[in-house]
């Protein structure tokens, strides 16, 4: 017999939880709502700390979805710091760290994802970071302003955002990244130099093609060691080695999981009235033809909402065209819609030296993403495309003309 009773049960206490909260009380439903997260904190957004929490310019509220008396208002329960232990699909159940039962109507898997944590040599050695709470960011903060050299490991948005915002205050940082440009698996070798060129303007110091071999140190790390010889010396180190979704939870409830919990293209996991979003969601993708999962902000926010909606009963599919942004300090902002899983073609539109371009990645004709540095307006147009499966063989010069209207490219 479970210990109570609730109508919706979301799990995780990151973006996607909270915002199926707000939508199923903005849809009118009344039913009760717990909302169960493992962190202490009030349900908030991860980007700023690599930006403006991680340079001093933000406090911790102002990362937060909504505020502890939002809750109360909309009658949701919130239980921070706590860990739902197990799931029971067919009995409708879940148990929490501490020893109750929950019963519930339907629930949502906004378990989020895990940091790749590296198993090499002088892994132990203390001043080694990886970033993904409140607290790390708080940690590196504190070591980068003691110290006289900071070692990035990995050169995708992590590595890059947060050496820009050290950067930025006047720490000295450098990039070591097994890619040979940063940002490049995402935007490839062009755009990727463009980003570079700016880490390196402004005092950042880039190693492509170095993978990591070890860390040395006395206890704390001294130096990193890449598999090439080269030793790069440093008081701390941070890592971006990526994240995997976390489906523990799923996993040992029975559902179906593959790099991530396996959804249809409504969101809803292989038990009936159980939903996933955000990191820890891999869908069916009725845009791309595929199965995607999407590690960003906006997409968890997006999908948090959706499955709220379809809890409701609406049962649409998923639509949504991933969107990505990022920012190296004030010296660039990016934004992106795809993902692109592969190209064989790129198209430029505007002007890279003055920091005013898209860039469009085609693959057999069709739109797979696109990149955009301060022409936000291309992406709306980007995003239909994509949507649409728009074919723009014809329109390769229309693309690459800043001057032309892209809303007629049909």
């Amino acid at each position: 017999m479970a210990d109570r009773e609730v109508d919706f049960l979301l799990i995780g206490g990151g973006l996607a939880s909270a915002h199926c909260a707000a939508e199923l009380r903005k849809r009118g439903t009344e039913g009760s709502i717990l909302l169960v997260g493992r962190e202490p904190e009030l349900p908030y957004e991860r980007p700023p700390l690599s930006k403006e929490y991680l340079r001093g310019d933000a406090g911790r509220e102002d990362a937060h979805v909504n505020t502890a008396g939002w809750y109360e208002e909309n009658g949701i329960e919130l239980l921070t710091g706590v860990n739902v232990m197990s799931l029971d699909p067919e009995a409708r159940t879940a148990k929490l760290q501490g020893g109750d039962e929950v019963a519930f109507g339907k629930a949502l898997l906004g378990t989020g994802a895990m940091v790749n944590i590296l198993r090499v040599e002088g892994a132990e050695n203390e001043g080694i970071h990886y970033l993904r709470a409140f607290g790390n960011s708080d940690a590196i903060r504190a070591d980068a302003e003691a110290a006289e050299h900071v070692v990035l490991i990995g050169g995708s948005y992590i590595g890059t955002e947060v050496a820009a915002s050290l950067a930025a205050k006047g720490i000295k940082c450098t990039i070591g990244m097994m890619e040979e440009v940063a940002l490049s698996r995402t935007f490839g070798e062009d755009a990727g130099r463009w980003f570079q060129d700016k880490l390196e303007a402004n005092g950042v110091t880039v190693h492509g093609g170095e993978e990591l071999e070890a860390f040395e140190g006395d206890g704390r790390v001294r130096a990193v060691v890449t598999k090439s010889g080269l030793a790069i010396e440093c008081d701390t180190a941070v890592v971006g080695a990526g994240v995997r979704a976390d489906a523990m939870l799923a996993q040992r409830a029975g559902l179906e999981v593959d790099d991530g919990v396996v959804c249809d293209s409504k969101l809803q996991t292989s038990v009936e009235g159980i939903y996933a979003a955000g990191d820890c969601c891999s869908y069916d993708s009725v845009v791309h033809g595929r199965r995607l999962r999407v590690e960003h902000w906006d997409v968890a926010m997006q999908q948090g909402m959706h499955a709220a909606r379809n809890m409701l009963g609406e049962e649409l599919d998923y639509t949504v065209v991933p969107y990505f942004f990022s920012d190296l300090a004030d010296w660039a902002s990016l934004e992106y819609v795809g993902p692109a899983h592969g190209w064989d073609e790129e198209i430029w539109r505007g002007d890279r030296d003055a920091g005013e371009f898209s860039v469009w990645y085609l693959k057999d004709g069709h739109v797979a993403g696109a990149l955009s540095v301060e022409r936000s307006e291309d992406l709306a147009e980007a995003r239909r495309m994509l949507a649409d499966r728009v074919d723009v063989s014809d329109a390769r010069d229309r693309l690459a003309d800043p001057d032309s209207n892209l809303a007629e490219i049909a």
